[in-house]
């Protein structure tokens, strides 16, 4: 299995993160572009980053820029897997590798009291989305199957990992800070 495809996009997504004259949107509209050319095939992913786990979604870092400005994850969801309702708090585009996951939108309103949107969205395989607090960035994702795995590829603008980020709980204000780190020690070979 070959690991060009992943390493022309951290090419390029390191050349578009060294462009500081670039302001968020237009970050994200080049930013898409890679992610829909990494996700177009499936047939670079190492299955080291592909394991489901029966009870948690996984976390796997695929690349790490050494200056924290964008980080590529792998997220591979067991059947009926979620995530809590969540933000980011940095740009983020998720691009659908294999099979679907939906996504529940949130936000608060005029009370501070965090209520779901209405909107409700799925990737399916090589569908890409974009999230950022600018846009909207706190939602629920889950595996839109209940009998597979899913995986979506993910890029930060940051290393996701180490950055606080919040879990919120429904028709209340609340939220509770973590860091999600990630499901394994071990990034990509790059270059094999």
């Amino acid at each position: 299995m070959s690991q060009t495809r992943l390493l022309d996009a951290v090419k390029k997504l390191t050349g578009l993160v060294e462009k500081t004259d670039l302001k968020e949107p237009e970050i994200l509209v080049q930013a898409k572009k890679i992610m829909c050319d990494l996700v177009s095939q499936d047939d670079w992913l190492d299955e080291t980053f592909a394991r489901p786990h029966p009870e948690y979604y996984q976390q796997y870092l695929l690349y790490g820029d050494p200056l924290d400005r964008f980080s590529l994850v792998s997220f591979v969801w067991a059947g009926g897997q979620k995530t809590p309702v969540h933000d980011h708090t940095v740009w983020g585009v998720i691009g659908m590798l294999r099979g679907a996951e939906t996504e529940r939108h949130f936000a608060f309103n005029e009370d501070n009291v965090l209520e779901e949107t209405g909107k409700v969205t799925t990737l399916s395989q090589g569908d890409v989305a974009c999230v950022s607090p600018s846009i909207g960035d706190i939602h629920q994702v889950s595996n839109a199957f209940q009998d597979q795995t899913s995986i979506s590829i993910h890029l930060y603008g940051g290393n996701i990992g180490k950055i606080q980020r919040h879990v919120f709980y429904p028709g209340t204000s609340e939220r509770k800070r973590f860091v999600s780190g990630y499901s394994s020690n071990v990034a990509a070979n790059l270059w094999v």
